[in-house]
């Protein structure tokens, strides 16, 4: 018999979710083969069986949230029967009702009681963490108010049951049962976060409140760089076996002798330190149907201009295909945001993590602007860098992106920057 347990796959990932069971219980599970999709807020994970046998027991349904080390499924060695299935019914039924003679000892009549709690028990919709976490605190999980609209308790609900006063906290929960009516679906569509639109949405909050965020403001004269890539990007593909030459690769450039200039924008807040990095690991953020991502493009100062569009394009199908590796969204100095491919003319990007800076392109606009003394129609793109002013001034945030703008007007210095 073998125990699936949820892996250990990165220092900061200590829970996910559930997303898809492959095998249902009574298959039969080949040694190696996967056999549970779990979401977590970085990466999808394929959790493998360690031994062939038969699927007896699913101890984590779709949609739980499991800790890492958790025991989610049994596999029982050999080819024998099909009778996992019936089996777990009774099981927890039996342990449900365990501990309720013992918070009811007291009482006269403990018999009517645990079939009552028993089957109150039963009515609630709850993961076998959540119930196994009640059955030890002693607590009805008819009495606990669960945070999801859909009514499941999960096990940071009974936590906060057990934490709580008994008489009080049951009350304050009433308010989200009484709002879940007023919604009319006729008008109103409701559609639970992800974990991975949950955890993005806690840590752009958390750069906003835990930095002192600033964004400036240039323009970047696209002309040159456009010309440039029209007269090369033939010999170019065919010189580099099919891969093409986009914007990506100047402007990742140019932020990397940019960091090299000003390296404050490449540093991070560690406590009361101020880490340096002396290396130049670019993010490149990635849309998904799943939200934003941002896998890294390593040593970016040591590839040419096709080794960057190569580990750009790879990064962005693995994004889409959800094949992405904890490894490839680490250590990252600095992030590349393009709002342009959507058509976004302007914005202000929130920083990654804690990474002291972000550059934001944007669509490329025809305008007309002030060529000497004349007005010309140019090919021009808005730029944005949000950085944190803990650490960055001003004048080396105006300064970074000038020499971005400089070195992309003049890409010839650029090569030779590169």
């Amino acid at each position: 018999m073998a125990e699936i347990i949820v892996p250990e796959l990165a220092e900061s990932i200590t829970e996910g979710t559930i997303a898809q069971w492959v095998k249902k219980p009574g298959d039969k599970v080949e040694k190696g083969e996967f056999i549970v999709e779990l979401e977590t807020d970085k990466v999808n994970a394929e959790i493998i069986s360690e031994e062939a046998g038969i699927l007896k027991e699913i101890l984590a349904e779709e949609g739980d949230t499991v800790l890492v080390g958790a025991v989610i499924a049994i596999v029982e060695a050999g080819d024998a029967a099909a009778t996992p299935t019936p089996t777990p019914t009774p099981t927890p039924a039996v342990e449900e009702a365990a501990p309720a003679p013992a918070v009811e000892a007291p009482k006269a009549a403990p018999a009517p009681v645990v079939v009552e709690e028993s089957s109150s028990t039963e009515r609630v919709i709850a993961s076998p963490a959540a119930r196994k976490l009640a059955r030890e605190k002693g607590i009805d999980l008819a009495s606990v108010s669960p945070v999801d609209p859909q009514g499941r308790v999960r096990v940071q609900d009974v936590a906060a049951h057990g934490t709580a006063p008994a008489a009080p906290a049951a009350k304050p929960a009433e308010a989200p049962k009484a709002a879940t009516p007023a919604v009319d679906e006729s008008r109103v569509t409701v559609e639970k976060m992800s974990r991975r639109r949950q955890t993005i949405a806690t840590r752009l909050l958390d750069v906003k409140q835990s930095t002192a965020m600033l964004t400036t403001f240039n323009e970047i004269d696209m002309t040159n760089v456009m010309a440039l890539r029209s007269r090369k990007k033939d010999q170019f593909q065919e010189k580099h076996d099919g891969t093409r030459l986009g914007f990506m690769s100047f402007f990742t450039k140019a932020v990397v002798a940019a960091l090299k200039k000003y390296p404050y924008v490449n540093a991070q807040i560690v406590g009361n330190e101020i880490h340096l990095n002396n290396f130049y690991d670019v993010g490149v953020a990635v849309s998904t149907d799943d939200g934003l991502v941002v896998p890294v493009v390593r040593d970016c100062d040591r590839k040419n201009f096709a080794e960057i569009e190569d580990a750009i394009g790879g990064l962005a199908k693995k994004a889409r295909d959800k094949k992405l590796q904890i490894a490839d969204l680490q250590g990252g100095s600095f992030t590349i945001t393009n709002g342009g491919v959507f058509g976004s003319l302007m914005s202000t990007p929130i920083m990654n993590g804690t990474q002291a800076a972000i550059l934001g392109m944007h669509t490329i606009q025809k305008r007309p602007i002030a060529v000497g003394d004349e007005v010309q129609i140019r090919p021009m793109m808005y730029v944005a860098l949000s950085y944190d002013h803990r650490i960055i001034d001003g004048k080396d945030s105006v300064g970074f992106l000038k020499t971005v703008k400089e070195l992309l007007e003049n890409p010839e210095d650029l090569l030779l920057e590169s």
